[in-house]
């Protein structure tokens, strides 16, 4: 029986293997035999024990990887799976606290993972209402950080008493920049002269734009190093977070500049001039997915009563901390207090790739005193790189859509209004969190508030425990 509402999970734990003949159980069967049977419409692999299929994967009759697909159920292919993996494990019982059972296994086959052993259950909290551009939203966030919810749930508070924060997508679009490379750098130079020109330009984007209903090659970006060539394409890709889009238009687009240019040579359809999944100055400054930008004036009351600081000191810490801190760092796109422990949170309760943090959590936020006396609260985050998606990948499993579908972005909608509505949740998010955790950080609430919150009592031995009692307010 499935949960209402889910069809990934279910209330009774399934059978692991189907019903085996005495004869068939009691007596081991050769490898020819469990081929047969294995290989029979009438029989197939239900009669076949467990035993026998962990018989065939050794001596490779059948595939590890592909035991989902070939057993009755998916779920039975995990469990053997499982089941080897243990006898090799330097304690056979670590995976008795991971869980496998009730999971849909047919929306990851093929999508999201392989050699599957199991699922990851992770808390996923909720903050909001968030106020943003005049609609409400409720923020899933998975964490298991504690605070972090809680944290960036007083932002939205204080957003929502101060009448809303406003948000704009600033552009959108996906990179893909491979590396190929020419006979000489004078060669290379040639060819990036005429990708440059409006005939270069217009066979490369009939090529590209060939290979999807949705991908359409707005620009080109090429530069040389020595006689390697870096082309970082750029198209919008709907709702798709748009690598796979971009990976095969960019294929297709480099094949028919080899018939163009027969000498060069394709080194790889990534060259790391995209960039995926690294700190790059080029997405700080050029974007990369969604860029956005999100705002808000929080009233001084507001800021005294709730975020329990004032603007001085809000407006100072952020000059001192996110912009002069950071330079000194030497930080690309870290010039804010946590953007990425939001820009996380939401990534994994929503299905976007995690790695994609790294980039999408590059984020600037700005803070200045307003109002006739100063007291009220300017607040911005700018964020150029927000790479997501709200169909394909992890947003296709049922725990993510639900949240999803918590931000009313799997409606019906014109083609990628749904992924810039998520961008601009996630750019809302950030600034929330942002507000809380500098508030927190100026009034020096911060460990006061991790300690209660982000410290586990079954982690402590009995006797740290009877004193934290005793001793912590």
């Amino acid at each position: 029986m499935e949960v209402e509402g889910c069809g990934s999970f279910s209330r009774e734990s399934s059978a692991q293997t189907c019903s085996i003949p005495p004869s068939c159980a009691s007596e081991p069967r050769s490898l020819e035999e469990c081929m047969a049977i294995l290989s029979d419409p009438q029989r197939g692999p239900a009669m076949l024990t467990d035993a026998e299929v962990m018989s065939l994967v050794s001596s490779c009759k059948i595939l590890n990887y592909k035991l989902e697909g070939i057993l009755e159920t998916p779920e039975r292919g995990v469990a053997i799976r499982r089941e080897m993996l243990s006898l090799k494990l330097p304690v056979s019982s670590a995976l008795a606290c991971l869980p496998y059972k009730g999971y849909d296994y047919s929306k990851v086959m093929g999508a999201c993972c392989e050699n599957v052993i199991g699922y990851m259950p992770v808390p996923v909290g909720v903050a909001g209402p968030l106020l943003l551009d005049n609609q409400q939203f409720h923020v899933p966030m998975a964490t298991t950080e504690g605070c972090l919810v809680a944290s960036t749930n007083r932002g939205c508070r204080a957003i929502s008493l101060s009448g809303g924060c406003n948000s704009k997508i600033l552009a959108d679009s996906m990179t893909r920049g491979p590396v190929v490379r020419l006979p000489s750098a004078c060669r290379a130079a040639e060819v990036k002269i005429w990708l440059d020109t409006s005939d270069g330009f217009s066979m490369v984007k009939e090529a590209f734009d060939e290979t999807s209903r949705f991908a359409r090659l707005e620009k080109l970006l090429v530069c040389v190093a020595g006689r390697n060539l870096y082309i970082r394409f750029q198209s919008q890709t709907g709702d798709a977070m748009g690598m796979n889009m971009l990976s095969k238009g960019t294929e297709q687009a480099l094949r028919r500049l080899k018939q163009h240019f027969p000498d060069m040579e394709v080194l790889s359809v990534s060259g790391n001039y995209c960039t995926d999944k690294k700190p790059a100055a080029i997405n700080w400054i050029l974007g990369r997915g969604k860029s956005a930008v999100c705002e808000a004036t929080i009233p001084g009351q507001v800021v005294k009563e709730v975020l329990k600081s004032s603007t001085a000191a809000l407006v100072d810490l952020n000059i001192s901390k996110n912009l002069v801190g950071s330079a000194m760092a030497g930080s690309v796109g870290g010039f804010n207090a946590h953007s990425a422990n939001i820009v996380a949170a939401i990534y994994i309760a929503c299905g976007q790739d995690p790695a994609q943090t790294v980039g999408s959590s590059s984020c600037i936020t700005q803070m200045e005193a307003a109002g006739p006396d100063g007291e009220d609260l300017y607040i911005s985050c700018t964020m150029p790189s927000i790479e997501l998606g709200t169909v394909g990948g992890g947003t296709n499993l049922p725990p993510q859509q639900a949240c999803l579908q918590m931000l009313g972005v799997t409606s019906p909608n014109q083609p990628g209004e749904n992924a810039r509505q998520l961008a601009r949740v996630v750019c809302a998010t950030v600034l929330a969190g942002e507000l809380s955790l500098m508030a927190a950080l100026a009034a020096g609430h911060l460990v006061k508030s991790h300690m209660t919150h982000n410290r586990s009592k079954t982690n402590l031995p009995e006797l740290a425990l009877a004193k934290s009692k005793t001793t912590v307010p």
